[in-house]
């Protein structure tokens, strides 16, 4: 289950109280739900959000984690991890400022972002998973620097194919880097084997000198959409 913000200011009664989120979640954990992830928009962005993280939290037998555009992570990571947050996934789609800005349309630093990654790992949030949409033309360039970055680290990182999401990207196929391609251009430098089958929607591969893995998200060339079990739901409850 995907707790989602809807992507426009909607006024305060019309969004779900945290009463309401946690009711819902039960529900679906009557019903065989077993994990929970509160994503956006920016999920931090929600005053008191560690409040609904221990309600939800206190939910039996659900792994609960969290997306983030990472712009809040360094303040919040203990108090989420105190809360009862399991894990958190951290959207970083470049090292590179000029071409994180571009890809994120933010004023969040990339050093902002790595701060918080950094304070998640210390409190104990594991894993840290990296999402990195890649995009041809615009940060396709730095996918063997994002991932050389994190190697030996402990974070995983992700990389996921451009894919489209109606009309507010301007997606065109011509912007897909595919999966095979990204693993072809990172194992050039840097030595990769399969990994140890499937997480989730990616595929896995480690490094060759054990220092850790990376996962790519085939959503275009390998599309899994009809086979989704997820349930989602926005903040005003659609």
């Amino acid at each position: 289950l995907e707790f989602r913000r809807v992507l426009f200011r909607s006024p305060r009664a019309e969004i779900l109280s945290f009463e309401e989120i946690y009711r819902t979640c039960r529900v679906h954990t009557d019903l065989g739900v077993r994990k929970i992830r509160i994503t956006g928009g920016e999920p931090l962005l929600r005053a008191e959000l560690p409040k609904l993280v221990r309600m939800l939290a206190a939910l039996p037998a659900v792994d609960l984690a969290l997306t983030t555009n990472g712009s809040l992570l360094e303040r919040y990571a203990a108090p989420l991890r105190d809360a009862g947050l399991g894990r958190v996934t951290v959207s970083l789609d470049s090292l590179d400022a000029d071409v994180f800005r571009k890809m994120s349309d933010s004023d969040v630093s990339v050093a902002q972002v790595l701060r918080g990654i950094e304070a998640a790992q210390r409190v104990g949030l594991q894993p840290v998973k990296v999402n990195a949409v890649v995009r041809r033309g615009v940060n396709d360039g730095g996918v063997v620097a994002l991932a050389k970055h994190f190697k030996g680290t402990g974070v995983v990182v992700r990389f996921i194919e451009y894919m489209d999401v109606g009309i507010t990207n301007r997606w065109q196929l011509s912007d897909v880097v595919s999966a095979a391609r990204i693993v072809e251009r990172i194992a050039a430098e840097v030595p990769l084997e399969p990994g140890s089958g499937p997480s989730g929607v990616a595929e896995r591969y480690r490094y060759a000198d054990g220092s850790g893995e990376i996962g790519v998200i085939a959503s275009v060339t390998a599309p899994f959409c009809g086979t989704c079990s997820r349930a989602r739901l926005s903040a005003d409850g659609r």
